[in-house]
């Protein structure tokens, strides 16, 4: 039958896998780092793929394709329920209720409040986003700066990669996860050295490409771990 249906360009596409999170059908995977429409009678053609994705790889178009079955979705859905977490133990979303007294030997609490932290790991649909107050923290940080977890982690969920290191550009990651989600705030926590100031170009350049008005302070760390600059 001809009707409605998404299409991927695999040229814009990024891989970074929010449409297969929006679609609550199962529609797409993420095969060879690009996003497939994988099984086309999942897809109901109503497109909650499309505001996700931050490359607008995905439009509609009208061809020829098999009915939506909703039975067969309904039935996925039920066996994906039962399913256990079979991923990266390093990628499963989490969110602590944290207290205010100190863990049995520990002399100051964490104040982390979900994992993972990892910009490369960090799903861009995770639910701790919405609403949240957010930490992009260069690593170096938190070994340089004491009193990291009380000054910076605290009331924020947290990110963190280094610019230099890793082989990605954050901006991309941090495009989609802006786009998708109501950011109450970013901090940047970045360290002195100048190639440190990649991640708060990133983070700059994410801001402008998801359209969004969010307020961002930077606060750059000495490596003796004093504070040099707050803006």
């Amino acid at each position: 039958m001809i009707r409605k249906i998404i299409h991927i360009d695999r040229d814009k596409c990024n891989g970074c896998g929010a449409c297969a999170r929006a679609c609550h059908e199962g529609a797409i995977d993420i095969i060879d780092g690009k996003a497939v429409l994988v099984r086309e009678h999942f897809c109901d053609g109503l497109g909650d793929c499309l505001p996700a994705c931050p490359t607008d790889a995905i439009t509609f178009e009208e061809r020829e394709a098999p009915a939506y079955d909703e039975a067969a979705v309904q039935r996925a859905q039920k066996l994906a329920q039962k399913k256990p977490f079979s991923g990266c133990p390093g990628m499963r979303a989490k969110q602590f209720q944290r207290s205010t007294a100190p863990a049995a030997g520990a002399a100051c609490p964490s104040q982390l409040s979900q994992w993972p932290v990892q910009i490369k790991l960090a799903g861009v649909m995770a639910p701790y986003f919405d609403d949240a107050d957010l930490l992009i923290a260069a690593d170096c940080t938190a070994y340089a700066y004491g009193n990291f977890h009380e000054k910076f982690i605290r009331g924020r969920i947290t990110l963190i990669g280094c610019p230099k290191l890793d082989a990605v550009d954050y901006a991309e990651k941090l495009t989609a996860i802006f786009a998708a989600h109501s950011i109450r705030s970013v901090t940047v926590a970045r360290m002195e050295v100048p190639c440190c100031g990649g991640i708060e170009q990133a983070v700059q350049r994410a801001i402008a490409a998801s359209g969004k008005d969010i307020s961002c302070h930077v606060t750059v760390i000495g490596t003796d771990g004093t504070i040099q600059e707050e803006r």
